[in-house]
C-alpha cells in the first residue's frame, strides 16, 4: 500500500509535467489493484481542479483516490476572519471557498506557499501572533522549488514565526496526524485492515513529508526528483530515525524495483 505524493514526485517542480516513471507507476497498482493514495500538499488550486489537472496529464485514478489540505481546511479553521499569505491563487481559492480575510485583527494567521514573502508581511504577521491570533499552516513542506530556485517552505517559514512569537503552530496538510489519519481513513476503503505499518510514504521532501511518515510507523522512500538534486545535500545531516529507508532517482527506480 502506498501514500504518493505529487510535486517533485509525480510532477516536475519545473513545468507540471509527469516525471519519468510515475504515469506507469499508477498504472502498475491500479493493474495489479494494490491501494494506494495520491497525497498533495496542492493549495493553488480547488481541489478538484487539481485532481481534473492531474487527470488530463495522464494520471488515471478515481478522486477518492486523492487528498489535498484543501479538502480539511473548512473543518480547521474558522472562515470569518482571517490573514491569508501565500501566492495570489490560494488566496483566490480561499475566497472561493468562503473565506472572510480580515489584515486588522484576525483570528487566525494561515500561511501557504509562496516564493517572495517580504519583511513587511512578516511583520504584519508577527503583530497578528503576538495580539492573540492563533498560526495555522497549510503544509509543512521544508523546501519551495520553483523556476530553478529553492525558497524555503511553508514549514520554514512557520519555524521562524514560531521563534519569533513563541506561538506554537499547527498544520492542516503533510505530515500532520490529521492528514495521515484522512487518507488512512480513505485508504481503508480500498482495505479495510489498512495500518501505517503497511504503507509505504513516497515523496521527494524528505523532512516535511517522510519525517512525519516513520514516526507514524511508515516505511519513507525518498525520491531525488523534485527538491533535492542529490540525496547527499539533505539525509547526512537527518537524525538516524528519520532518515529514509530507501532512496531513488524517480518513480521508474521504484517501478523497476517492485516488478
Amino acid at each position: 500500500m502506498y501514500f504518493i505524493d505529487v510535486q517533485g514526485t509525480l510532477i516536475s517542480d519545473e513545468d507540471k509535467s509527469p516525471i519519468n516513471g510515475s504515469i506507469e507507476f499508477i498504472d502498475f497498482l491500479n493493474n495489479k489493484k494494490i491501494p494506494y493514495m495520491v497525497v498533495t500538499n496542492n493549495t493553488k488550486k480547488a481541489s478538484s481542479d487539481f485532481y481534473n489537472f492531474l487527470n488530463e496529464s495522464g494520471f488515471n485514478f478515481s478522486f477518492d483516490k486523492y487528498l489535498d489540505p484543501l479538502m480539511l481546511l473548512e473543518s480547521r479553521v474558522e472562515k470569518d476572519s482571517v490573514a491569508a499569505y501565500g501566492a495570489e491563487q490560494f488566496l483566490e481559492t480561499l475566497q472561493k471557498m468562503g473565506y472572510k480575510f480580515n489584515y486588522e485583527n484576525p483570528k487566525t494567521v494561515l500561511v501557504a506557499i509562496k516564493e517572495d514573502f517580504n519583511s513587511e508581511e512578516f511583520a504584519q504577521m508577527i503583530d497578528f501572533l503576538l495580539s492573540g491570533a492563533k498560526l495555522v499552516g497549510m503544509h509543512e513542506t521544508s523546501i519551495y522549488a520553483k523556476n530553478g530556485k529553492r525558497y524555503p517552505g511553508v514549514g520554514a517559514v512557520l519555524k521562524l514565526l514560531e521563534f519569533a512569537t513563541s506561538v506554537s503552530y499547527e498544520v492542516i496538510g503533510k505530515p500532520s496526524l490529521a492528514f495521515y489519519e484522512e487518507g488512512l481513513s480513505a485508504l481503508r476503503k480500498q482495505n479495510s485492515t489498512a495500518k501505517y505499518s503497511d504503507i509505504t510514504m513516497i515523496s521527494d521532501d524528505v523532512k516535511g513529508d517522510l519525517g512525519g511518515a516513520k514516526e507514524l510507523g511508515m516505511k519513507s522512500v525518498f525520491v531525488t526528483s523534485g527538491k533535492y538534486r542529490t540525496a547527499d545535500e539533505i539525509v547526512p545531516f537527518l537524525q538516524e530515525n528519520l532518515k529514509p529507508d530507501e532512496i531513488y532517482a524517480d518513480m521508474a527506480e521504484i517501478l523497476e524495483k517492485i516488478k
